[in-house]
């Protein structure tokens, strides 16, 4: 089925292509507007394909930033096989700073399995599960916390029907390095890239490489490392690409779960939000989470914000000031299997 965008890779052809995928979209300034998204394709004989992408949302800069640079320094003669990059997936977004498109206000990683007459972010997703993921072995969504969260890094695969297939998907998300990992379970119609790969038939494979929308040093060599070891794992190349230094072998990896609104605590008012714990650390249902306070009542002492469950807090905001319905602070419990 047609996607309602205009690519111009030809996927079967050996060698380098650098071009951009492009939605048709009119806007006051331009009635005949492309919205022009990047992409790179290297294919270089048989062997495994992998599509690397960042961008989903667009204000989550660590893939952005490697996947940017890997499109500069990988060669189609370093690969066996075939590689796709799409570093700023939702253009308009990431060109915006801003977690969804100011085009038609969609978040791509709530929008498949998309429509080829929809919106833009719908296209894109309708091309996504229907035309790209299924030419590829594996997909690796490179995601962080964004402008508004610090995130715990780590990996993430949805859950799938296909066995081997989940095992596999299980074997490469310990391949990448992560200390810490997810397995979700939004069933077959879930509405984000990991949904859409299980639906296409591929491996899909994500996480959270960095968040508070910058970078630093350490979020950099993380997302470097975990983009190297997926291309040397899948034997696409030799040696590592981006990493600055030789790879360890991947340590121990906790897996967590994620599956109860009880493991987050949500702003019921406006308020400002001081944190009492850091990323990572193990908690206990009762301890102290943070504190709210009220600058609006400067009278009314801040008010101590406990957590419900035990677990690893894997998330907070950064933005000091709250709305009710924000999450303010999360836990993840710790699994064995």
């Amino acid at each position: 089925m047609h996607s309602g965008l205009v690519n111009p890779i030809d996927f079967s052809r050996e060698g380098r292509q650098a071009d951009h995928v492009a939605i048709p979209y009119s806007i006051d300034r331009s009635p005949y507007y492309q919205i022009r998204i990047p992409v790179l394709r290297l294919k270089n004989g048989e062997g495994p394909s992998l599509l690397l992408m960042a961008g989903n949302h667009g204000d989550e800069y660590e893939g952005e930033l490697q996947l940017g640079r890997l499109m500069r320094l990988l060669e189609v003669t370093e690969i066996r096989g075939a590689v796709t990059v799409l570093p700023m997936a939702n253009l308009p977004a990431v060109m915006a700073g801003k977690r969804c498109s100011p085009f038609d206000g969609g978040n791509l990683n709530r929008a498949f399995p998309g429509d080829p007459t929809g919106s833009p972010t719908a296209r894109l997703a309708h091309f996504l599960e229907h035309e790209l993921f299924p030419r590829h072995d594996a997909v690796l969504d490179l995601h962080s916390g964004g402008t508004s969260m610090a995130h715990l890094p780590c990996t993430l695969i949805e859950r799938q029907a296909d066995g081997a297939r989940f095992e596999r998907s299980i074997s490469l998300m310990r391949a990448i390095g992560a200390s810490h990992a997810f397995i979700a379970d939004n069933g077959p119609t879930a509405p984000t890239s990991m949904g859409a790969a299980g639906r296409a038939g591929t491996i899909g494979l994500s996480g959270e490489f960095g968040g508070g929308g910058t970078v630093t040093p350490q979020t950099m060599a993380f997302t470097a490392a975990a983009i190297d070891r997926l291309l040397v794992t899948l034997g696409i190349v030799e040696r590592p690409v981006l990493s600055r230094a030789p790879l360890p072998e991947p340590g121990p990896l906790q897996l967590l779960s994620l599956s109860r609104h009880s493991q987050g605590i949500y702003a019921n008012r406006r308020g400002w939000f001081e944190p009492a714990v850091a990323l990572g650390a193990t908690v206990s249902a009762g301890e102290l989470a943070g504190w709210y306070h009220d600058l609006e009542r400067l009278e009314q002492p801040e008010e101590e914000l406990r957590f419900v469950e035990s677990g690893i807090v894997i998330s907070h905001r950064l933005h000091c000031d709250g709305q009710a319905g924000d999450c303010l602070i999360q836990v993840a419990e710790p699994i064995t299997s």
